[in-house]
């Protein structure tokens, strides 16, 4: 079983940055997918990013290509999301998952999930 932990939520004013960590317990296999997703309050949890764990190959949704960028640190067993520019639209709360279909954007093809951490960003 994998277990996933996400650190690095809080408060950020507009244009600022945060980065957001997911360490993962244990040995994570090498044809993962790890993504982050966000959940706005009255919506839908949405695709935010992913990134194969072997290769390191990523994938962004289009309202966050060129501000976040995904990563990963093999030997820390740990996938960060570096999230700059930030906009008020980006506020929710965001999740680390885990996944066997290569850069999947669909939220119930992980398998695994953290508990989430709340990124405010005011105005």
């Amino acid at each position: 079983q994998v277990q996933l932990v996400e650190s690095g939520g809080g408060l950020v004013q507009a244009g600022g940055s945060l980065r957001l960590s997911c360490a993962a317990s244990g040995r994570t296999f090498s044809s993962y997918t790890m993504g982050w997703f966000r959940q706005a309050p009255g919506k839908e949890r949405e695709f935010v990013a992913a990134i194969s764990w072997n290769s390191g190959v990523t994938r962004y949704t289009g309202s966050v290509k060129g501000r976040f960028t995904i990563s990963r640190d093999k030997t820390k067993n740990t996938v960060y999301l570096q999230m700059n520019s930030l906009k008020p639209e980006d506020a929710a709360v965001y999740y680390c998952a885990a996944a066997l279909g290569f850069l999947d954007t669909t939220a119930g093809n992980y398998d695994y999930w953290g508990q989430g951490t709340q990124v405010t960003v005011s105005s």
